[in-house]
């Protein structure tokens, strides 16, 4: 959990924290970019290498921070069959994100200057620190909760916990979007305005209907 600044600011709204999660909510992915570039390197068929990744239960583990980058990339290179280093890994890994970004970053900037922003992914710091150097957006955000950091993955309780607490507000007085139903209900459950992420036009009227633009 990293705080950037900013404080939570009370103001007539109900609303006091927007908390946004990142992968295909802020930047789009496609994981099959980075499943076809791993496929000459293993002879695995591209299809078939999430089965094979998801079986390892190593994904899992960087993300909620039991393994460490370079571990991850050893094991995985002994069960799928190839050999690269944590560099070479890095950059097919992160080769699935695109541009632009799915809510404009006037959006966020917007939102930023009148209430707390915070950032709340299920990720990795492989991933998350080549978003953080090529995606502007980012910096907007007044504190980032990243599954990796706080050692718990939606939609566990603990990792909405420390999102509250990275917001500075009751759970009511926070909103929350995510693309994945099973999060938003996470999140709801501990006590979160939370709505499902269809795209940018209806979060900004989610956000205008709350009086938070």
């Amino acid at each position: 959990m990293r705080d950037t600044g900013g404080a939570c600011r009370a103001g007539h709204n109900m609303i006091k924290a927007v908390i946004f999660d990142l992968g295909r909510v802020i930047v789009p992915f496609d994981f099959s970019i980075g499943y076809r570039k791993i496929e000459p390197l293993c002879g695995i068929p591209a299809g078939e290498i999430p089965s094979r990744i998801a079986e390892t239960g190593l994904a899992i583990g960087l993300e909620s921070g039991e393994i460490e980058p370079r571990d991850f990339v050893t094991a995985l290179g002994k069960a799928l069959g190839f050999e690269l280093s944590l560099e070479e890994f890095s950059e097919i890994w992160c080769s699935v994100f695109m541009k632009p970004t799915l809510i404009p970053e006037s959006l966020v900037e917007a939102v930023s200057k009148t209430h707390r922003l915070v950032l709340l992914s299920n990720t990795n710091s492989i991933h998350f620190d080549m978003l953080r150097e090529t995606y502007p957006i980012l910096r907007h955000f007044h504190q980032y909760v990243l599954s990796h950091e706080v050692g718990a993955m939606k939609p566990s309780p603990k990792i909405y916990q420390a999102a509250i607490a990275a917001a500075g507000c009751a759970p009511e007085e926070c909103f929350f979007t995510d693309d994945i139903a099973e999060y938003v209900a996470g999140a709801r459950k501990q006590g979160i305005d939370a709505v499902q992420f269809e795209s940018g036009a209806q979060i900004e009227l989610e956000l205008r209907a709350r009086g938070v633009i």
